[in-house]
């Protein structure tokens, strides 16, 4: 689309009534008509139950949730649905930065919302219908990627920022959650199905074994791909399960995943910050599950672990112990940081940030959720606002962030929610793409799943 006026004149009315529609060329097939394309049935995993947590955590978690649903709802543009990168705790927002990964969690959000209530399942189901069919008419693309930070009401690229497969990936996983979920609209149905068919994954290969990390307009592809183990393994299954532009399932055995040994937890990792063992999991369910390298719910649980473990041995920090820990990349009093353990990454400072234990509720839900009610118990208010926790805060000095941020509220809300009833994972999983992709890299039952107490 052309400026932000022109779309102020043009759509603004239409957008405010009704979903435009989709355009010639770019007619929708419904998920059971893509079925078509894989001949098997999708697998049934039969996963165990995760360990109870207790009343005042789930009481807890689900304050948080419905916190969290409130942001996703009211720092999204109701023209668009594009969601803020960041708002503050207090106030009024007036940035018009909006993260397509973030809007990718508050996709999800809102079918949590209008499970649960915390909004009118009328009100979710017409935003989300309105934000499929921006993103898919109105929102500037490159063989179906998305610029990583856009204008929230134009949808136009901002910060000169890129292109990028893992932030379009976030967002797919949205979409696809809203199309199982929202299964009864055929228009939902229909505009997540071509937004996912649009996208050409095999170009963002640009040639290689492994997918680019993303792509400029002034310069190209990035030089850096996506080929050590991260937060990309639901990004590698939508692309090799893909209906239109399959990638092979070759690039997910081209991957490197690194062993790390951290007192005798030894677990597979990347780079440091704790949220790369969480962003694929707050979706797909690798419960139970392995591939010829590993089982990766277990492999975060290790992860997990190693990491509460490191956080209580920063002996310069004594405020971090069993109740309070949990470092991932964050705001800082410097700004933000990618930041975590093991190994340290920072420089670390003390800060302690929520939704690392958060994002970890699945993995370890009894010491996660314990932290949660810790942090709120010993700092009431000061960290516990309108949309849940503050993203971070230094006791040290009495630091408090004042924005919440999209994707650590986005990781909060959704592990919160698999942790209690696994809402999420059920109905991703119903996506055939997912499990055609699962079966094409041998994921298969594993019948030693979680055997070692770590």
């Amino acid at each position: 689309m052309g400026s932000s006026a022109l779309l102020a004149s043009g759509l603004l009315a239409q957008n405010q009534s009704q979903a435009p529609p989709v355009k010639p060329g770019q007619e929708p097939r419904t998920e059971s008509q893509a079925a078509a394309n894989y001949p098997h049935p999708p697998g049934v995993f039969i996963n165990r139950p995760l360990t109870q947590i207790s009343k005042d955590a789930d009481a807890l978690l689900d304050d948080m949730e419905g916190r969290g649903c409130d942001f996703f709802y009211e720092q999204a543009s109701p023209k668009t649905g594009l969601v803020r990168d960041r708002a503050p705790a207090v106030g009024r927002s007036l940035s018009r930065v909006a993260s397509i990964a973030a809007t990718g969690f508050g996709l999800s959000a809102l079918c949590i919302a209008a499970k649960r209530n915390y909004l009118r399942p009328m009100d979710c189901e017409q935003r989300v219908e309105r934000t499929l069919a921006f993103l898919l008419e109105d929102c500037p693309h490159e063989h179906g990627f998305l610029y990583h930070f856009i204008d929230i009401e134009s949808g136009q690229r901002m910060f000169n920022s890129e292109l990028s497969s893992i932030d379009t990936a976030l967002l797919l996983c949205g979409v696809l959650l809203c199309r199982q979920y929202f299964s009864g609209n055929s228009r939902i149905q229909a505009l997540a199905t071509t937004f996912y068919r649009r996208i050409d994954w095999e170009w963002m290969l640009n040639g290689g074994g492994t997918l680019s990390m993303g792509w400029l307009p002034e310069q190209g592809f990035l030089q850096h791909r996506w080929d050590i183990y991260a937060e990309l393994m639901t990004m590698y299954l939508m692309a090799i399960g893909s209906p239109t532009h399959p990638i092979d399932p070759k690039t997910w055995d081209a991957l490197q995943r690194p062993l790390v040994d951290f007192g005798g937890i030894e677990y597979i990792s990347g780079v440091a910050p704790l949220f790369i063992h969480q962003y694929a999991h707050a979706w797909c369910d690798y419960r139970d599950q392995r591939d010829r390298h590993t089982n990766y719910f277990s492999n975060s649980i290790a992860a997990t672990r190693a990491h509460q473990l490191f956080c209580i041995a920063l002996k310069s920090y004594p405020w971090m112990d069993q109740d309070m820990w949990g470092i991932t990349a964050s705001d800082s009093r410097e700004g933000y940081r990618v930041w975590g353990g093991p190994p340290a990454m920072g420089p670390i400072d003390g800060t302690i940030v929520p939704s690392a234990a958060a994002g970890s509720l699945p993995f370890l839900p009894a010491e996660c959720s314990h932290v949660l009610l810790s942090i709120r118990r010993k700092m009431g208010n000061r960290v516990w606002t309108r949309y849940g926790f503050v993203d971070a805060f230094l006791p040290k000095s009495n630091w408090f962030a004042q924005d919440i941020l999209g994707i650590d509220q986005g990781i909060s809300v959704l592990m919160a929610e698999n942790v209690r009833t696994g809402f999420v994972w059920e109905h991703f999983m119903k996506n055939r793409e997912i499990q055609h992709a699962m079966r094409q890299v041998a994921f298969h039952p594993d019948p030693d799943a979680n055997s070692q107490v770590l």
